[in-house]
C-alpha cells in the first residue's frame, strides 16, 4: 500500500488506515483479529483508536492482537483523549486530564508510546494554550511521537497549529482528523483550506458516509446494518435524506461504468482530496475489509471526478465565494 507523509512531519503512513470505533464492543476478538491481519499483509500500518471507544476495551483488544502478530516499531498507532463520559461535561482537554488518560491508554495499549496522539476535541472551558503545553509535555516526555487534534473548527485548528508553529521548542500539529465524505464536505469551508496553508495532514473519519455512500440504503435498510440498529440509527439517519440519495445514486452509477463497487468510488475519492493524507476505514469483518483495501488500484477517471464533485458540492456563499466575478 502508498504511504504518505504526515502533514510536515518525517511519520509515514498508509494511505488507508483501520478504525477501531466498534472494538471491544460490537467487535469481538476473533472478527478484529481477522481484520488487523488482513489489514497488516495489505501493507497497512495506521491503526486508529480512542480511549473512550468501548470505554477502553478497543485499546485493551488492540494491545492483546499486537503481540505475536507485527513488531511495535512497524505500526503506527494513533489514539486520542479528551472526552469524557460525564452528561455535563463532554470533553476535558486539560493538561491534567490530557496528561493521565495518556498514562491509562499506554497502560491499556501495553506499550511506552504512541505515535500519534490526539485531542479527541475542542475544549472551550480550557485555555487553548493549556491543551497544547500537554501535547509538548507527551512529546518532551517521550510517551508520544506525534500530536493532532481531531473535530476542531477552522479557526481552531488555524489557532492551535499557529500557536505551536510559533514556539522553537513546541510540537508541530502533524493532523486532524475529521468527517469527511460526498456526504459530508463541510470541513472545505474553513478546516481543509486551514490544513493545506499549515501542512497539516488530514485523516478523513466517516469517509463512506457512515456507511451510505456503499449504497446498501439505497432500497431498504439491510436488517443488520447500522441503520438498523437501536444504537447506531440515529448516526446514520442524517444520512438518509432526498439530497443524499441523490449523491448515492451517483456514485453508484459512476461505479456500474468503472465496473466497481460503489464503495471504491466514494473511498477513491475522498482517499485523493488535496490535503488528505489516509481516511480511516472501519469494518465489520475482515471481508468487509478486504473489499475496502482492494481500493488500492483504482483512481477514478477526472470526468467522474468532476461529475462527483458537481453532484455533492456543498453551498458556500459569503465569505466563501469570489466576490470580485459579480
Amino acid at each position: 500500500m502508498e504511504r504518505r507523509h504526515l502533514g510536515r512531519t518525517g511519520l509515514r503512513v498508509s494511505r488507508l488506515g483501520l478504525g477501531t470505533l466498534t472494538w471491544g464492543r460490537d467487535t469481538g476478538e476473533h472478527d478484529a483479529a481477522d481484520m488487523l491481519k488482513v489489514y497488516l499483509d495489505a501493507g497497512g500500518n495506521l491503526v486508529d483508536t480512542a480511549d473512550v471507544y468501548s470505554d477502553g476495551g478497543a485499546e485493551y483488544l488492540l494491545s492483546r492482537l499486537l503481540d505475536g502478530m507485527v513488531a511495535r516499531e512497524e505500526l503506527v498507532i494513533a489514539t486520542k483523549a479528551g472526552s469524557v463520559p460525564d452528561p455535563y461535561r463532554r470533553f476535558d482537554a486539560s493538561r491534567g486530564h490530557l496528561l493521565s488518560a495518556l498514562d491509562a491508554s499506554l497502560e491499556r495499549l501495553g506499550t511506552d508510546y504512541v505515535d500519534l496522539w490526539q485531542v479527541h476535541a475542542f475544549d472551550p472551558s480550557t485555555p487553548t494554550e493549556e491543551t497544547l503545553q500537554a501535547l509538548d509535555i507527551a512529546v518532551a516526555s517521550g510517551r508520544v511521537r506525534y500530536v493532532g487534534v481531531s473535530n476542531f473548527s477552522g479557526w481552531q485548528l488555524a489557532k492551535a497549529a499557529t500557536w505551536q508553529l510559533a514556539g522553537a521548542s513546541r510540537t508541530t500539529v502533524a493532523s486532524t482528523q475529521m468527517e469527511y465524505s460526498l456526504l459530508q464536505r463541510g470541513i472545505e469551508r474553513e478546516v481543509l483550506p486551514a490544513a493545506l496553508d499549515l501542512g497539516v495532514g488530514v485523516l478523513p473519519s466517516s469517509p463512506l458516509g457512515r456507511g451510505v455512500l456503499t449504497a446498501k440504503y439505497r432500497y431498504a435498510t439491510p436488517p443488520d446494518s447500522r441503520g438498523a440498529s437501536e444504537l447506531l440509527s440515529a448516526f446514520v439517519e442524517p444520512y438518509l435524506d432526498e439530497g443524499s440519495r441523490r449523491i448515492v445514486d451517483a456514485v453508484a452509477t459512476a461505479a456500474d461504468g468503472l465496473a466497481v463497487s460503489a464503495l471504491h468510488v466514494a473511498l477513491a475519492w475522498v482517499r485523493d482530496r488535496p490535503g488528505v493524507v489516509a481516511p480511516i476505514v472501519g469494518a465489520r469483518n475482515a471481508l468487509q475489509l478486504e473489499e475496502a483495501l482492494s481500493v488500492e488500484a483504482l483512481t477514478l477517471p477526472e470526468e467522474i471526478r468532476s461529475a462527483l464533485d458537481d453532484v455533492s458540492a456543498p453551498l458556500h456563499r459569503y465569505p466563501d465565494q469570489d466576490w470580485s466575478t459579480l
